[in-house]
């Protein structure tokens, strides 16, 4: 596929990023885009919000939204900035920090101003790669359906599947060869029109990401032709009750 970004404006950074990335890339990875049609023009601000399933997903995630035109930013952990020469390289494509102990609003803010302005914003839901068995969606956070409530933007369900073959979840392994298949669906924006306009509270935060979870496991669904369970692993709650059971077997 052609690199739709040629002409853009994206400064000295993202050009290097561009060709230090994209080379490699088209070498090593078959791929298969979906819904390219639902990511709107340069220069229209959306939010793009995937599943998460390995530490090499970033990376198809934009080359996915490169080939087809929205140079994307991330909201990313602050400790990637602080990597020698990577850091440098992100920090120059201004991808937007967040601290874990920091205000969440200074992020957002950032995050904001880049949608208003135009831009794409990639906001991991699921805040850290799955801990489902099955690498389903988990529950999510809330920081990308407040964003798209907050700007009036799209928010664009996207599912991928594939990077997990290169890089499994949470390993360090690099399993270039034999070439993998990388397939990204990005899904129609999501439903929002009921939700916006109204007070934003905790109940209509939570309303909307159950929404936006299951349209990307829905998306998920598709490209691997199987069933989700039935119910979507609450990390936060599981990592709660494993540290109860734990401090119960110390004592």
């Amino acid at each position: 596929m052609a690199r739709r970004t040629k002409g853009m404006r994206l400064g000295p950074a993202y050009r290097t990023a561009e060709a230090i990335l994209w080379p490699p890339m088209m070498a090593i990875t078959r791929r298969e885009w979906r819904g390219a049609e639902h990511l709107g023009q340069h220069g229209e601000g959306i939010v793009v919000a995937p599943n998460h399933i390995s530490w090499f997903d970033p990376i198809v995630m934009a080359h996915f939204l490169h080939d087809n035109g929205r140079p994307p930013r991330y909201l990313a952990k602050h400790s990637v900035f602080e990597i020698p020469v990577v850091g440098g390289l992100i920090r120059g494509c201004e991808q937007i920090p967040v601290t874990r102990d920091a205000d969440p609003s200074t992020s957002l803010a950032a995050a904001e101003a880049a949608i208003r302005a135009g831009e794409c914003v990639v906001v991991y839901p699921e805040g850290t790669i799955t801990r489902d068995p099955g690498l389903w969606p988990m529950s999510g956070r809330t920081g990308a359906i407040r964003l798209a409530l907050e700007t009036g933007a799209p928010l664009v369900p996207v599912a991928q599947w594939g990077a997990q073959e290169v890089m499994p979840p949470y390993a360090k392994q690099f399993k270039a060869l034999p070439r993998k298949l990388m397939r990204v669906t990005a899904g129609p924006p999501l439903e929002l029109d009921d939700l916006r306009g109204r007070p934003i509270t905790k109940e209509l935060l939570d309303e909307g990401t159950d929404r936006l979870m299951a349209a990307i496991t829905g998306l998920l669904e598709q490209i691997r032709g199987e069933r989700a369970p039935d119910h979507r692993l609450d990390w936060a709650a599981e990592r709660t009750r494993l540290a109860a059971e734990q401090s119960e077997e110390e004592r």
